[in-house]
C-alpha cells in the first residue's frame, strides 16, 4: 500500500514541541563569538527633510562599538522600480520606520539607550497617506519623477461604449485594505566574514538562495563570496521572500567593523518595517443581462506601494487573475502604483490573486443583488465549464484544469444551503435583530506563478539511509514530511531513514525557495526526479550484483529491496548492499526541474454570519470550504494549510488593518491595536473534498499554501453585506468592524 495520501504525523513537529526550534536569535555558532548587538534608528515622522544628524553622544556610550550614517555607507545606489531607495536615509525620510542609523553595542541591552542618544533633526514635510493623497498630486514625494504614479499598466484609458448593449451595470469602488504579515518570529539576521574573505549570513528568510543574491548585489561581490543559511523560520507568509535592505547594511557593518553582528527586531518595528500586504483600491464595473449572464467586467486597480516602489508586480498579478472562474466574453484591466509616506508593501500570502478574487466576487455578488437573483445562481451561469480546459482568460492566463461547478455544488450540498436561505428569510420576516448572512465565493488563483524551476538531489548513503536536498523552504508547511513521503513511496525506504535539507546556499546552491505555493508541485517534482535517476543507477548494480538483464528487475517497495520480476527464488538485494557495492555518486542525483508551469488550484467556500444589527458584532457561526490542489500527498499536512489560511483570511475581512493617519503616523503599530485573530473568533472548519489533477507536473498537484485565504475573505465579505442587504446596505468595506456595520446601519436609519 502506498503512503502517499495518507495520514502521516509531521515529523517536523517531533523537535518543535520538545527541545524547540533553533532560529536566528537562538544561534550560538562558535563562528559568533565575540559578536555586537544591532538596532536601526528609525524616523519617527512620516515626511521630512533630515537636516542634521549628530551621533557624538552615542559614540560615548557605554558599550558602543559603533554608530553608522549614511555618510559612512560605501555601498552603491538600491533601485527600488524607477526610484532610489537608500539604505539609510540622509536628506529625506518618507515612512514612519525607515532606517536613518545603525547601532553596534558590545551587549543588547545597551541598544535601546544608544539608539535614543542618536540625534537626528527633521524638518517636517506634507505627507502623502492614502492613495487619493497620492493620486491628488498635491504633495510628489519623488519629484524627479514628476509625479506619484509610478507604474501603469494595462489599458491606458478604458473605452466610453463597453457596456453600451448591458442590460444591466453596477459599479463599486472596493478597498482591500492594507495589513500586516507580523509572523511569531520577527526578522532577524547574524552576519560574519571568515578569514576567507567569504560572508555567512544566518537569515530568517524564506529562500536563501534569492537572499544570497541580494546579499550579494548589495554588497557588490561575487555570489560565490556569500553563503546564506536559513534555519528554522517562524512564519514568512511572504514578507520574507529573499532579504530587506537591513541584512545588506548588517554585512557592510561586519565587514566596516572586524566583529560578527547580530540582529534581531522588536515587534513595534516588525509592524513599521516589514513589508505589508494588500492595499489596494479597486474599482469594478459589471455589466450584463436580467439572466445572470454577465457580458463585460472591468477592473480598475489602484496599489498603494508604500514609500517606495519596491515591489509593483501586485497589482498585475491581479489584473491577470482578474475574472476569477469566470467565462466574462469582454474583460478590460488596469492598474497603477502609487508612493505614499506609509510601510512598502510587497508579497503578503497570495500576493495579488486574493486582491483579484475579492474583487470579482464582490462585483458577482452586487450583480446578483441588482439582478435579483440568488448570488449562487448567477455565480454557476457564468462558469468556465470542465470541457473548456485549458483555458486561456480574456487577460491571459492559461488556466489547466477546474471543475467550478462542481466544487460550489459540493459546498452548498453540505452547507444546507436551501435550509439556510430560509432560516435568513424568517429571522427577516420577524425582525430578528441578529440577522443571518451567507456569503459565496469560487475561487481560482495561480500557483508557481514566477516561471522559475527548482533543485532537487536525492543521495543514498553507505548505511542505506537516504539524504535529500531540496531549494524549496519550508517554514512551518509541513514540507518535509510531504518529500519524505514521496521518496519513501519511491524508494521503499522507511520516512524514519530519510534526512530532508534545505536552507544553506553552500549545500543547495541553486534554488529558488518558497514563494507563491510552488514547493510540492516543483520542488516535490524536482524531487521526484531525481529519485528516479536513482532508481535507474539502481537498476544497473542490482542487475549485477543478481546476474540478471535490469529489464529483468523490479524495486520491491514493500521491501526496499530489488528482485527478479517473477523469479522470487532468485534472492534480493537491498539499499545496503547497493550502497556498498555503488562506486561514489552512483546513487545520487542532482536535477533541476525547470518545467515551471503554473498551475491553477481552485475551489469554494460559503461563510455563515450572524450580525447583531443593535451592535454591529459580527460572529462567523460555519464555514464550508472546498479547495482543490489536485492529489494529497499527506491529508493532515493540506488540512493544515487549509485550516491557517481560512484563519488568516477570516482575519482580514473581520478584523486586520493596518491603518495610518494623515500625518502619515501608524496607529495600529502595536500588539495591543492591530487585531489578531484567535481560535474564539474562528468556527470549526467543514473540509470538502475536491480533487482535480493537473498535467503540468509528474506529482499532478497544484499548490495549497495561499487557496484557502483566498478563498475565505471574500466569502465572509460577502456574508456580512448579506446580512444586512435587507435594510438597505448594499456595500461595506472591510474589515467588517463592529463600528463599520453600526455606522453603516446608522447612516441607513437616517436616511429613512
Amino acid at each position: 500500500m502506498s503512503i502517499v495520501g495518507t495520514r502521516v504525523v509531521r515529523i517536523e513537529d517531533q523537535k518543535l514541541i520538545t527541545t524547540g526550534g533553533t532560529y536566528v536569535d537562538d544561534l550560538r555558532e562558535p563562528a559568533l563569538t565575540g559578536a555586537v548587538f544591532a538596532t536601526f534608528v528609525r524616523s519617527p515622522i512620516a515626511h521630512a527633510r533630515i537636516t542634521s544628524i549628530d551621533t557624538s553622544a552615542a559614540l560615548a556610550a557605554p558599550g558602543v562599538v559603533a554608530v553608522y550614517t549614511a555618510a559612512d555607507l560605501d555601498l552603491a545606489p538600491r533601485q527600488a522600480g524607477p526610484v532610489t531607495e537608500p539604505w539609510l536615509a540622509s536628506d529625506v525620510v518618507r515612512y514612519v520606520g525607515e532606517p536613518v542609523a545603525l547601532v553596534l553595542t558590545e551587549q543588547r541591552y545597551q541598544l535601546a539607550d544608544a539608539a535614543e542618544l542618536v540625534d537626528v533633526d527633521y524638518d517636517p514635510l506634507d505627507a502623502v497617506a492614502s492613495i487619493d493623497a497620492a493620486l491628488s498630486g498635491e504633495t510628489v514625494l519623488f519629484p524627479e519623477s514628476g509625479g506619484n504614479v509610478m507604474q501603469v499598466h494595462g489599458i491606458e484609458e478604458f473605452p466610453e461604449d463597453s457596456f453600451a448593449g448591458c442590460e444591466v451595470v453596477v459599479t463599486q469602488t472596493i478597498v482591500n485594505q492594507r495589513v500586516a504579515p507580523a509572523p511569531l518570529e520577527v526578522r532577524g539576521a547574524s552576519c560574519v566574514w571568515g578569514e576567507d574573505g567569504r560572508l555567512t549570513v544566518w537569515l530568517s528568510t524564506q529562500n536563501a538562495q534569492l537572499g544570497r543574491g541580494a546579499i550579494a548585489a548589495g554588497l557588490g561581490v561575487p555570489e560565490e563570496q556569500v553563503r546564506v543559511i536559513a534555519p528554522d523560520v517562524g512564519g514568512g507568509f511572504g514578507a520574507k521572500i529573499g532579504s530587506d535592505p537591513e541584512p545588506i547594511v548588517l554585512g557592510w557593518a561586519a565587514r566596516r567593523s572586524g566583529r560578527p553582528v547580530r540582529w534581531t527586531e522588536s515587534r513595534s518595528e516588525n509592524f513599521t518595517s516589514m513589508t505589508h500586504g494588500r492595499a489596494q483600491q479597486n474599482t469594478v464595473t459589471i455589466g450584463g443581462r436580467r439572466d445572470g449572464t454577465v457580458e463585460v467586467f472591468r477592473l480598475d486597480v489602484v496599489q498603494d506601494a508604500g514609500a517606495y516602489p519596491r515591489t509593483l508586480f501586485l497589482p498585475t498579478l491581479t489584473e491577470l487573475m482578474a475574472s476569477g472562474v469566470y467565462h466574462f466574453p469582454k474583460v478590460e484591466t488596469r492598474s497603477r502604483g502609487v508612493v505614499t509616506n506609509t510601510t512598502p508593501v510587497a508579497a503578503y500570502r497570495g500576493a495579488g490573486r486574493p486582491e483579484a478574487t475579492a474583487a470579482v466576487e464582490r462585483a458577482m455578488d452586487l450583480f446578483a443583488a441588482e439582478i435579483g437573483m440568488d448570488p449562487a445562481q448567477v455565480r454557476k451561469v457564468n462558469f468556465i465549464r470542465p470541457e473548456e480546459f485549458p483555458f486561456t482568460t480574456k487577460s491571459g492566463a492559461n488556466y489547466d484544469s477546474g471543475e467550478y461547478a462542481k466544487a460550489l455544488d459540493k459546498v452548498l450540498e453540505a452547507a444546507g444551503y436551501e435550509e439556510l436561505r430560509a432560516e435568513q428569510r424568517r429571522r427577516r420576516e420577524a425582525g430578528d435583530p441578529v440577522a443571518l448572512g451567507l456569503g459565496i465565493a469560487s475561487y481560482v488563483e495561480i500557483t508557481g506563478g514566477d516561471g522559475g524551476g527548482e533543485s532537487g538531489r536525492v543521495d543514498i548513503n553507505p548505511d542505506g539511509t537516504v539524504t535529500a536536498y531540496t531549494g524549496s523552504s519550508p517554514h512551518g508547511q509541513g514540507l518535509h514530511t510531504s518529500l519524505a513521503m514521496l521518496l519513501s513511496d519511491q524508494l521503499g525506504i522507511p520516512m524514519d531513514r530519510i534526512t530532508v535539507k534545505h536552507g544553506d546556499t553552500d549545500e543547495i546552491p541553486r534554488a529558488i525557495g518558497t514563494f507563491g505555493s510552488r514547493s510540492l508541485q516543483l520542488g516535490g517534482s524536482a524531487i521526484r526526479q531525481a529519485a528516479d535517476k536513482v532508481i535507474a543507477n539502481a537498476r544497473e548494480i542490482a542487475a549485477d550484483l543478481l546476474e540478471a538483464s535490469p529489464d529483468d528487475l523490479e524495486l520491491d517497495v514493500d521491501e526496499g529491496a530489488w528482485r527478479v520480476k517473477g523469479a522470487p527464488s532468485s534472492g534480493a538485494v537491498d539499499w545496503v548492499q547497493l550502497a556498498a557495492r555503488a562506486e561514489e555518486g552512483a546513487l545520487s542525483a542532482d536535477v533541476w526541474f525547470g518545467e515551471g508551469t503554473p498551475t491553477f488550484p481552485f475551489g469554494a467556500h460559503l461563510a455563515v454570519v450572524e450580525v447583531d444589527t443593535e451592535t454591529g458584532k459580527v460572529v462567523v457561526k460555519r464555514i464550508i470550504a472546498a479547495d482543490d490542489a489536485g492529489p494529497v500527498v499527506n491529508p493532515l499536512v493540506f488540512r493544515g494549510q487549509r485550516h491557517g489560511g481560512l484563519g488568516q483570511g477570516i482575519a482580514q475581512a473581520l478584523l486586520e488593518v493596518m491603518s495610518y493617519d494623515e500625518d502619515g503616523n501608524p496607529t495600529t503599530a502595536t500588539l495591543a491595536d492591530y487585531s489578531f485573530i484567535t481560535a474564539t473568533e474562528l468556527p470549526d472548519f467543514e473540509l470538502v473534498d475536491s480533487v482535480t489533477p493537473t498535467d503540468r507536473n509528474p506529482l499532478g498537484v497544484k499548490g495549497i499554501g495561499e487557496a484557502a485565504t483566498i478563498g475565505s475573505t471574500p466569502a465572509v465579505h460577502n456574508a456580512v453585506v448579506d446580512a444586512l442587504a435587507h435594510l438597505g446596505v448594499r456595500h461595506l468595506d472591510m474589515p467588517t468592524t463592529p463600528q463599520r456595520v453600526w455606522e453603516a446601519l446608522s447612516v441607513k436609519g437616517e436616511a429613512k
